[in-house]
């Protein structure tokens, strides 16, 4: 079932993207909470003149989030963390710690929904990982960075 999204929704979309869903999905859930609405022909008319009025806008969030990805391009991003036996760590590593992290050591504010741990949600290991970063609906970002343990 085609619709427009009406706000944004964490793992599937932004706000006016046009979207293929599942039908129970979006009768049952995006379309009640008011989330989205069926893509039908003068919705999708009216979208148009939207962003065609907010195109001067989108260039500037694009801009801005040219500039995010060039700082964190320059980022190496080591988390010390206290760990148990086996590299186990004591708690766990989600986007609330990136995002802390990001803020606090490199100054670079970003909102914890926009970014992802591929498979896990939390990270209870010490190792390599990487997590997807959008920065943007046309701009997407990979931050690689390590866990070890704090000595």
């Amino acid at each position: 079932m085609k619709i427009i999204l009406k706000k944004d929704v964490e793992n599937l979309g932004f706000q006016y993207d046009e979207l293929d869903v599942k039908p129970g999905y979006a009768r049952n859930y995006l379309i009640p909470k008011g989330f989205a609405v069926p893509a039908s022909p003068g919705y999708i008319k009216n979208i148009q003149e939207i962003f065609k009025q907010r195109a001067k806008k989108e260039g500037f969030l694009i801009e801005q989030s040219k500039n995010i990805e060039e700082k964190l391009k320059e980022v190496v991003l080591t988390i010390p963390v206290k760990v148990g036996k086996e590299g186990k760590l004591f708690g766990s590593i989600n986007n609330q710690h990136i995002v802390k992290i990001l803020k606090e050591e490199k100054g670079i504010s970003i909102e914890k929904k926009f970014i992802r741990i591929p498979g896990n949600k939390s990270i209870k290991t010490i190792g390599k990982y990487y997590a997807n970063i959008r920065l943007h609906k046309t701009c997407e970002f990979v931050l690689k960075f390590q866990i070890i343990e704090r000595s």
